[in-house]
């Protein structure tokens, strides 16, 4: 009796070793090897300068030719216009935050809502501004003139609380590019009939674009789950950032027509036929639609993504619980020590903090050049 007894004891607490551990396992406690650490590189606060407040969940920025950005406002549906006062008259007050367009129709629910922005290549000439948003049957692209009506160019991209994806960007082929999520269902992210869980590349008036790898398909890469950044290096070689479920955020280098594995592989799989990326991170919880970091080492987010001569990085998102900024700020940095190809600086936990480069940086989604300190230097914008 006693010699069965102790066998259906050691069974037991076999059979509950093995349930935790994969309970820990699925929701990244144990057993999360991200491939990028690192301490944070902190910025020095005289480095930063917030330059606007009072910004209603600030979720994408955008630049127009004369150096002033455009904003987006998730839970409003505005877009404003930031113009900073000169680097070289710190006293000079707040930047002028102007009002310049309103998206009537966004439906601000969980993730969803007033999200991506990006400016024709050719503004000068033809005025196009690009917006990505929510709408109550589904998120979808649109573009304006300023002060004039929205036009959609791309619809039907499937909406859900979460998982909207957001991020536009014109390549350097001069195509738009566009980050979609699976919309919580994560069969879309395999299936090529489907916008949702994909990165899409289509012209200027929303078709797909000549070249896509499955013929007349907007389809660029698939096999995402949700994409959130979109950068270019110098060879016009396109990486994206991306949130995990409970294990590995990613940072990937995409490649027409490739298979990044979702949902069957979240970071590296090392299985045939999907791609791996090229850097992961643990998210780390709890993270809110607002706040979407990315944590690598400490903290990076992966809402957004910038290359700089030798390393692709992310850039910082908001954070509404900031000691050392204002939720809802568009924020400036000029440190003289930062420099591309070394650790980026970053955010500790639940600081906001601006991204801080020189002038080999090219220009990203959620933080740009705008303009030149004396040294020459460009001064970087952040939403915070």
């Amino acid at each position: 009796m006693s010699r069965r007894f102790f066998v259906v004891g050691a069974v037991a607490v076999a059979a509950l070793l093995a349930a935790g551990t994969a309970t820990a396992w699925y929701f990244g406690l144990i057993f999360t090897h991200p491939s990028v650490r690192g301490e944070p590189v902190e910025v020095p606060e005289q480095a930063v300068q917030t330059i606007a407040t009072g910004l209603e969940i600030p979720w994408a920025v955008a630049f127009l030719p004369d150096g002033s950005a455009l904003v987006t406002e998730r839970t409003s549906g505005r877009i404003v216009r930031i113009r900073p006062p000169s680097v070289d008259q710190p006293d000079a007050g707040p930047a002028e935050v102007t009002e310049v367009a309103r998206i009537p129709d966004v439906a601000a629910q969980g993730e969803g809502g007033l999200l991506g922005i990006a400016v024709s290549p050719d503004y000068a000439t033809d005025q196009w501004v690009y917006v990505y948003y929510t709408s109550p049957t589904d998120n979808r692209i649109v573009r304006l003139r300023l002060g004039g009506a929205p036009e959609p160019i791309f619809t039907g991209i499937p909406k859900a609380r979460n998982h909207n994806g957001g991020r536009i960007a014109f390549g350097p082929d001069g195509y738009l590019y566009v980050g979609t999520g699976d919309a919580g269902r994560r069969e879309n992210a395999q299936d090529l009939a489907t916008p949702a869980g994909k990165i899409l590349r289509i012209t200027a008036d929303g078709q797909p674009a000549p070249g896509n790898p499955f013929g007349d398909s907007p389809v660029w890469s698939y096999g995402h789950r949700n994409v959130q950044g979109l950068a270019w290096d110098d060879e016009g070689q396109l990486y994206a950032t991306e949130f995990g479920q409970n294990r590995y955020d990613e940072l990937n280098r995409i490649e027409p027509g490739r298979n990044y594995g979702w949902p069957e592989v979240e970071g590296t799989g090392r299985e045939d036929g999907f791609v791996d990326p090229i850097a992961t991170g643990p998210p780390r919880m709890p993270r809110r639609a607002d706040w979407p970091f990315w944590t690598v080492g400490r903290t990076w987010p992966a809402c957004g993504a910038r290359r700089c001569t030798g390393s692709a990085w992310t850039a910082p998102a908001r954070s509404s619980c900031s000691p050392t900024g204002t939720a809802g700020s568009a924020r400036r940095s000029s440190p003289p020590t930062a420099r591309c190809g070394s650790p980026p600086p970053t955010a500790t936990a639940g600081a906001t903090r601006a991204t801080a480069t020189t002038a080999s940086c090219a220009s990203s989604p959620t933080a740009s050049p705008t303009d030149q300190s004396a040294s020459g230097q460009p001064h970087l914008w952040t939403r915070t």
